[in-house]
């Protein structure tokens, strides 16, 4: 099984969501990429059983710059084959709460076998990294953590 893990993060927090992802998945699977957005080989991503997709919010519910291109390539592509995670932080204060989380949801819902979502407040704190393992189980073809 090949899996990738692709984030973007600004504060550091979709970055510690997307490393207790990675540590998560990397106890069972040994071909497991962890990638910055910046630096994925868009030719390769046809090749993963499944990618989980990191993001943060940019403004009051947009995607970040950097993220536009992947979400490009989905709906580009469609590729219904391949099993989809979109995790990601945001502020509650704002009126659309993750809503880059939502719009890759939604777009992945229709593009491609979309398993679960994630949305934590800010920082992940100790109740939001106990629903990682929760998450990995849906994103898996057979669950193996919870």
């Amino acid at each position: 099984m090949k899996a990738c893990i692709i984030y973007s993060s600004v504060t550091g927090n979709t970055y510690q969501l997307a490393q207790e992802v990675y540590d998560t998945l990397s106890a069972s699977i040994e071909d497991l990429d962890y990638v910055h957005v910046d630096e994925i080989d868009y030719d390769q991503l046809l090749n993963y059983d499944f990618i989980a997709i990191g993001t943060y919010t940019w403004g009051s519910g947009d995607l970040p710059m950097e993220m536009e291109p992947l979400f490009d390539w989905f709906e580009e592509q469609s590729p219904k084959h391949l099993r989809t995670a979109v995790f990601g932080t945001g502020d509650s204060f704002y009126p659309n709460f993750c809503g880059a989380v939502d719009l890759f949801r939604d777009m992945l819902y229709v593009k491609t076998t979309l398993t679960v979502t994630l949305k934590v407040e800010l920082m992940p704190q100790s109740h939001d990294i106990k629903k990682v393992p929760t998450f990995c189980d849906r994103l898996m073809p057979e669950p193996v953590y919870s």
